[in-house]
Parts: structure tokens; sequence; C-alpha cells
């Protein structure tokens, strides 16, 4: 009998990338910089495209490789993406460069998430990427249901956290923080929410 296992890694391994993400991953991985998995990946482009996202906002650039998943969906399509890390982003951006992504497309923005948020247009943008930051986790979800349109998607990475989140015996901090998380989502009165088990857990959330 086959088990979950083994499900879940024919799912990861079921996503070819395009050669510019490939080469990001392999900058990524050289760096020690985590991305997002092929499955991720594919899952964040068919939310943009079925969502015919134009304004997108993400936070942890990273080495660029969710936001090429992101902008794959249309070409008109415009990334805000905010990132801590000046080294991230200037390695994001050799990536972007191979892609041919124009600057008008983009809008790299190094500061802390949830000051960024803050200062982004109330019900403008229609998806939203969380991967980073996760201490203030819960201010970001609050901000991103302020920056949704109506229909608008929220996405979360890492929502299983390493795989830790389903054993409640396994009380750390990272862990508690994404049992609240879900909990908070699960419960929320402003979204409809769904869990999905590709890379180490992919949270979406629908606002109403």
């Amino acid at each position: 009998m086959v088990d979950k296992i083994t499900s879940w890694k024919y799912t990861e391994d079921f996503t070819s990338e395009p050669e510019v993400i490939r080469r990001a991953r392999l900058r990524a991985d050289e760096l020690g910089i985590e991305a997002v998995t092929p499955s991720v990946g594919i899952q964040l482009s068919i939310l943009a495209r079925s969502l015919s996202a134009k304004a997108i906002v993400e936070v942890g650039t990273g080495a660029g490789v969710s936001s090429l998943w992101l902008l794959s969906a249309s070409e008109s399509s415009v990334l805000a993406s905010i990132e801590t890390e000046s080294e991230h982003q200037n390695i994001a951006k050799l990536a972007f460069e191979q892609a041919a992504i124009p600057n008008s497309r983009l809008r790299l923005i190094n500061g802390r998430s949830v000051e960024v948020l803050t200062n982004l247009a109330d019900a403008s943008y229609d998806l939203v990427f969380l991967d980073g930051d996760k201490e203030t986790l819960l201010e970001q979800v609050t901000q991103s249901h302020r920056l949704l349109r109506t229909g608008g998607v929220l996405a979360i990475a890492h929502a299983l956290w390493r795989d830790r989140v389903p054993d409640n015996q396994l009380v750390d901090e990272s862990t508690e923080i994404y049992r609240e998380l879900l909990e908070t989502l699960r419960t929320h009165e402003g979204f409809t929410a769904s869990l999905l088990p590709i890379g180490d857990g992919l949270l979406i959330a629908s606002k109403l």
C-alpha cells in the first residue's frame, strides 16, 4: 500500500520548473536561502492566473524564486516584494534580470513587513503572499485583509512548520505561532481558508 510520504514526494516531483526559476533556486540553495518548493510555486502561479491578479504583494523576496512564480501568470501583473535582507534583494535582482522582468513590474522594498504593509493602500491588491517575519504573522494577516480586494487571496508558506504543527506534543515558539495562525484563519469572519499539504504547508484564504 502506498503511504502518504510517497504521495507527497510524487506531488513535489510533479512540477517542472522553468530554467530561469531553476537557476534562481540553485542560487538560493548555494546561499542557504530557503525557497518555496516547485509545488508551492506553481500553486502561486495558478492562484495569480485564476484571480487575473494585477497587483500582488509578497513578504520575503528571498532569492526571487516565489517572485518569479507569482509574476509568471501574467505579463501585466505588478509585484511589490518586501525583504529585510538587502543581500537577498541583490540576489533576486539577478533572477529578475535573467527572466527579463521589466522594472515597471517590480517594486522591491527593503524593510520590516508590518511597517511596509501598513503604508500600502487599502483594498488595492488581488493576491498577498507571506513568507517571512513569522513573529509578526498575525499582524501581517490583519494588514493583508485590509490590503486585499473582496475576493482577493492571502497565501501563507510554512503553514505546517516543518511538519510540527499537527503534533500537539511539540510546543516550541515557532510551531505555536503557526498553530495560532491556522486557528485564527480557520475561524476568521473575513476569510474562507483552506490548508494544502504541499511544500511545508500552504494556507490559502479568500477575502469575503
